[in-house]
């Protein structure tokens, strides 16, 4: 089994609201990710889960509890140099962590401020922005990118840093399909064939279902957690949450309610296709 990077442990979290009074946005979780892993966590707007991105890197600190990365205590603040080193993070909005006038030169910022050598950031922005599919553009200005562009360039400083871990706070909830896919396939790159550990906030249900775990919370705690098709078995709980199921997901679900013996809940069209032609092949 793989090693633990990012352990919750019994955490809460509340923030002041503007009567002055606690508002608990985590309640007691408890979760673990393992390097390597693909997570997606899922939840309405107030659920928790960018609270939850928040603590991973000490941006935020758990009044109860506790938060270790690669066993490091996020509380501690002599560890918090190393733990930003570990985990790096991804924002909603690209505007807001794009800070040079160049492509590459914003690449360069997180590397320049860890003070490594001339020589090896260079390296590191090449090779992150060829990773991210990014190089070409290394000279341009980033306002002139796409909001898709923009985000891949964010996730490019992430890894100039070397971090072992993305954490991405819905990040691709400000672009347009197209943009959408090129964070999606950006990100399962560096996952699959990097081995990078990925955290992915999100609030749609078809980016969910390309995670290896799927935790969905509500109401500041973790209402279910498993694989996408363990999770999106359960319609009735998401629904319940005010959340919604993919659109194959929900076809599977009544075609099985119905009597369809499909063995499973599909969660993509191809799944959805692939099943009833199974059961086609076998009533011949």
């Amino acid at each position: 089994m793989k090693e633990t990077l990012i352990e919750f442990k019994n955490v809460s979290f509340s923030y002041d609201n503007e009567e002055q009074t606690p508002s608990q946005a985590v309640k007691d979780i408890t979760f673990s990710v393992r390097k390597g892993e693909f997570i997606a966590i899922l939840g309405h707007n107030g659920s928790g889960k960018s609270t939850v991105a928040k603590l991973t890197n000490a941006i935020l600190l758990p009044e109860k509890g506790e938060v270790l990365i690669n066993g490091m205590n996020t509380k501690d603040e002599s560890l918090t140099f190393d733990i930003r080193r570990t985990v790096g993070m991804v924002f909603q909005n690209p505007d807001n962590q794009i800070v040079a006038t160049i492509v590459e030169d914003d690449v360069a910022f997180g590397p320049e401020n860890l003070g490594v050598e001339p020589a090896e950031i260079r390296h590191r922005v090449d090779e992150a922005l060829k990773t991210v599919g990014m190089y070409e553009y290394r000279e341009k200005e980033p306002y002139k990118l796409s909001g898709g562009q923009k985000q891949r360039v964010a996730i490019a400083g992430i890894l100039a840093m070397q971090t072992e871990c993305i954490v991405l706070d819905e990040s691709t909830a400000m672009l347009d399909p197209r943009g959408r896919r090129e964070v999606m396939n950006t990100i399962r790159t560096l996952n699959r064939e990097k081995g990078i550990t990925v955290l992915y906030i999100t609030h749609f249900m078809d980016e969910a279902v390309e995670a290896d775990r799927v935790l969905a919370m509500n109401d500041g705690e973790i209402m279910l957690d498993g694989t996408p098709h363990e999770v999106f078995a359960q319609s009735e709980k998401i629904r319940a949450a005010g959340l919604d199921v993919p659109q194959a997901a929900e076809l599977s679900q009544m075609l099985i309610e119905d009597g369809l013996n499909l063995g499973r809940v599909a969660l993509t069209v191809d799944e959805c296709i692939s099943d009833l032609l199974a059961i086609l092949e076998v009533s011949r």
